[in-house]
């Protein structure tokens, strides 16, 4: 009797492994509560894959003998519950797909930068001829490229909520490159559940495996401290100690490589700001560990273009930069995005606050920010907070108004910075959608601008 698998959801993640499923000749059943995609339901039929939409048939879902669950889902519902009361394992779609795959699985999660340096790290392994995919919260599931075309390796972006489904999976190399809070109501509050979370990426790693990790984040020292692991472990570091394997220097980043020490100059890196030197050199450590050409990793580097509304450069009107950093969804990603400039800047932030505690980025503000125009329904802790020590703040529920009052408040060589620190939902669908707006509020205004100009002349 075949075996029978159950697959909560019904988005990309479900799919590939209701797919994946169905390959390896396992009896499946998908359910989600909500409705599938016409697309998605198109594809379950052509595998004559069964489903439900619109509820949970909890007599044909506890009936599993495995549980694949999206990781939208909390692991606190009824559902959920009851299906480990009866024993039933539950796992994530990463956990299923790494079971049928034969590739090397590169692991990257962190609070911010996991996007970034997942792209960045299958963009130098492609460049360089490798047969490798790109999966996790990029693109399609791990699971689908394991049914359809397994490759040599894998380079996947993993959030808290994947890792937990991951109880026996084993990686060939993790990076954790920051914890900071964020998505506490998952984890009841608590700072330290969370933490945990985020060290299950290296749970079955084993001596010749990797750990990359940022040496200069607290938190994930003081872990460390106190894990009895056997992973070889490989810091990285803004600054230079006995341990680093890849450090900052004045003007280069610094790698060891065996014997050998080599740099890559500060005016190569493909992004701008400490923390993206942070995320290229777990990229390039990754490179390092495969045995990629020094040449072919430098030249990858030259290439590579970052995902959007990740400290996205707009353009320029006059002499004033805009950047597209919608994706700063809590507060430790916007002290990331104003580090990134030297120049001063008009800060367009707001949105729905997710108990932000502002405090951590007073002083970047009181040292970098001129003007804070506040983008939302409810602006007002943002000016409670602020304006203790920011006197320019104005408040709008519109991003083309957001736009042209941050242009009016900057002078030549200023910097607009959307870097919002709260989620979207008060006025967009989604970070992508409030990102795409800001960037057609600059192209309108841009637009204005040069017709005024030529009105003129």
């Amino acid at each position: 009797m075949k075996e029978r698998i159950v697959i909560l959801g019904g988005g990309e993640s479900g799919i590939g492994a209701a797919i994946l499923a169905k390959i390896k000749g396992y009896n499946v059943f998908l359910s989600d509560n909500g409705i599938i995609s016409s697309n998605h339901k198109q594809i379950l039929r052509a595998r004559t894959i069964e489903f439900e939409e619109g509820q949970h048939n909890t007599e044909l879902i506890l009936s599993a003998s495995e549980i694949v669950k999206s990781p939208g889902i909390p692991d606190d519902i009824p559902l959920i519950l009851n299906a480990k009361e009866k024993k039933i394992p539950v796992i994530s779609e990463i956990e299923f797909a790494i079971r049928h795959s034969k590739a090397k699985i590169i692991g990257i999660t962190g609070t911010n930068g996991k996007t970034t340096t997942t792209l960045l790290t299958y963009h130098i392994l492609q460049e360089n001829g490798l047969k490798v995919g790109l999966a996790g919260n990029i693109g399609f599931s791990l699971a689908r490229q394991v049914a359809e075309d397994d490759k040599n390796y894998f380079v996947v972006e993993l959030s808290s909520f994947q890792l937990d489904g991951m109880h026996k999976s084993r990686l060939h190399t993790a990076i954790l490159l920051n914890i900071t809070p964020d998505h506490l109501n998952r984890y009841e509050n608590d700072f330290q559940k969370y933490v945990n979370s985020k060290f299950r990426i290296i749970r079955n790693m084993r001596r010749e495996d990797h750990f990359i990790y940022n040496e200069l984040d607290e938190t994930i020292v003081g872990y460390l401290d106190h894990l009895n692991s056997n992973v070889g472990k490989q810091p990285i570091s803004l600054k230079k100690s006995e341990k680093s394997i890849a450090y900052k220097a004045e003007k280069n980043l610094m790698f060891k490589d065996g014997e050998n020490l080599k740099r890559i100059p500060n005016k190569y890196l493909p992004l701008p700001g400490k923390h993206n030197m942070i995320n290229t050199m777990a990229a390039v450590q990754v490179a390092i560990n495969i045995g990629i050409d020094w040449d072919g990793i430098l030249s990858a580097l030259k290439t590579f273009e970052n995902a959007p509304h990740r400290l996205e450069y707009v353009g320029r009107i006059k002499e004033v930069d805009f950047y597209n950093d919608s994706k700063a969804t809590n507060v430790d990603a916007v002290w990331y995005a104003l580090e990134s400039f030297e120049n001063p800047i008009v800060l367009i932030i707001g949105g729905i606050d997710k108990g932000n505690d502002y405090t951590q980025i007073d002083e970047m503000v009181a040292n970098k920010v001129k003007a804070i125009v506040a983008l939302g329904i409810d602006n007002s802790k943002i000016e409670r907070h602020f304006k203790t020590y920011i006197t320019d703040i104005t408040t709008t529920d519109s991003v083309f108004n957001a736009v042209e009052i941050a242009f009016s408040k900057a002078a030549d060589n200023d910097v607009v910075l959307l870097s919002p620190a709260c989620a979207s939902f008060d006025l967009f669908k989604n970070y992508e959608e409030r990102g795409d707006r800001f960037k057609e509020a600059v192209y309108a205004l841009k637009e204005k601008f040069e017709n005024n100009l030529r009105m003129m002349t």
